[in-house]
């Protein structure tokens, strides 16, 4: 049953959203360093939810299990996890809400064009390179965010995935080919 793993490792993503957000919310209680401890567990689930990302994707290539249901399921499953932990970033003043607000609305314009790619007939766009590189900076940031690094790591990363969150959004845009009807 090889074939179901990569979409159970999309719905497993799916499923550690509330765990992560419960985790998020214990109180503060203990600290290590300048976190508290469950942050750093949320970091840690946010951290196997990301890692999936990318072992869902290597198995079903590696195994040609490639679905429709995978296509539509990992990436709406990464914005998901990414978006939750953005957002929680921002309540808990880990990261400025306007950065967030690109990446919430880069998100929403890619997949809305993937949307229309696919409703005209076209091919869903691949992720090319700066796409992967701000989805890998998004997630890398969250963590170092959320564990509190005392050098800012999270933050540079979090400024080099607007770059890319800018970057490949046009990039998206541009090599789209859609028929646009005002």
């Amino acid at each position: 049953m090889k074939q179901k793993i990569p979409n159970q490792l999309t719905m497993a993503r799916i499923f550690l959203i509330p765990i992560f957000l419960i985790v998020l919310y214990l109180p503060r209680g203990e600290k290590i360093g300048q976190t508290s401890v469950s942050w750093i567990v949320a970091a840690i689930i946010f951290a196997v939810a990301s890692f999936t990302d990318w072992l869902d994707g290597y198995l079903a290539r590696k195994w040609h299990v490639v679905s429709n249901f995978g296509k539509f399921a990992d990436p709406l499953a990464d914005k998901m996890l990414t978006m939750v932990a953005f957002i929680m970033l921002v309540t808990l003043n880990l990261a400025p809400a306007w950065v967030v607000a690109i990446i919430v609305c880069r998100e929403l314009a890619v997949t809305g064009l993937r949307l229309l790619l696919v409703e005209q007939g076209g091919t869903v766009l691949a992720a090319a390179m700066p796409g992967k590189i701000k989805t890998f900076t998004q997630m890398l940031s969250i963590i170092f965010l959320l564990i509190g690094d005392p050098i800012h790591i999270g933050t540079i990363l979090l400024y080099i995935c607007l770059i890319f969150t800018i970057y490949s959004g046009y990039d998206y845009f541009k090599n789209a080919k859609v028929k646009w009807e005002f």
